[in-house]
């Protein structure tokens, strides 16, 4: 394969070691800071994410800035959000010596991405990470349910949670994460990524997920009431919906009389029902 002549706006590892060691960084576990130090990793989740000039990205959890760099070389505007002080810091400079031709379609935010409410610039279209594995599914869910903008995505995250994420009904790894990624997104694995590619190595495999934005099931319920008949099936997962969904409904009875109404057998665990039937059932709540 010809070398590409842009290669060098790109940190390869030498480069991400030497940064860290003159900022003083070491990558922490409170934090999940795994960076990914392979160059041909961070090409390969731009492409697979499909990023144009016309997309706007939000990135959470830049580190050192390797991605934002494969990011900002093919996107119209890339938003970092970062919450170590350091890294907000110096991921600025990093942009504006390795890309200052593009440095005006960057910003950074320097917040906890759970906590963040707004973007500065353009509403994002898309959503591609390098996640922290201890918070993964959380902020993808809360980057999902804020900027409805976003229409697709592309996130690493650790392979267990990529299953999970992408798991369909009936499936044993089918949860909480799985049905609440459905109601904004059609969920699919897009590949695996081995531990040598980051810094320091975890010793958990990654995976990719890509998401596409879709609909939300057509309900009367809101989202918050279909989300708490999902924690509720799930937070008891052999037990069936009948007894799952007493605490929620009342009663047993209550909760199969809800069952019943929404089509759904109250015999049936959690793991085998879709997001709309969690949704239905949602309607049907006893007053």
């Amino acid at each position: 394969m010809p070398e590409d002549p842009l290669d060098g706006e790109l940190l390869s590892a030498a480069d991400i070691r030497a940064l860290a060691t003159a900022l003083g960084v070491r990558p922490t576990k409170q934090r999940g800071q795994n960076f990914v130090i392979d160059a041909n990793t961070v090409r390969r989740i731009v492409r697979a994410a499909d990023i144009g000039e016309d997309d706007v990205v939000v990135e959470i959890g830049p580190g050192l800035g390797s991605l934002t760099l494969a990011l900002l070389r093919t996107a119209g505007h890339v938003t970092a959000v970062e919450i170590d002080d350091t890294l907000a810091a110096a991921l600025p400079a990093t942009v504006a010596a390795r890309l200052p031709e593009r440095a005006d379609r960057f910003a950074l935010v320097h917040q906890d991405a759970l906590r963040v409410t707004e973007l500065p610039g353009p509403a994002p279209t898309a959503l591609v990470a390098n996640l922290p594995y201890n918070v993964a599914v959380p902020v993808l869910l809360h980057m999902l349910a804020l900027f409805p903008g976003i229409r697709r995505g592309l996130v690493m995250v650790q392979s267990e949670v990529a299953d999970r994420l992408a798991a369909p009904p009936g499936s044993k790894v089918y949860g909480v994460p799985s049905v609440k990624a459905a109601w904004y997104a059609d969920v699919r694995r897009a590949g695996a990524i081995g531990r040598t590619v980051f810094w320091p190595a975890p010793n958990v495999d990654s995976g990719l997920v890509a998401l596409t934005r879709r609909e939300p099931p057509p309900t009367t319920a809101s989202r918050a009431e279909v989300f708490a008949v999902v924690d509720a099936a799930f937070a008891q997962r052999r037990k069936t919906l009948r007894s799952a969904l007493a605490g929620w409904a009342g009663s047993p009875a209550a909760a199969e009389a809800a069952c019943t109404a929404a089509g759904v057998s109250p015999g049936a665990r959690g793991e085998a029902l879709s997001v709309e039937d969690f949704a239905r059932i949602a309607e049907h709540r006893p007053a």
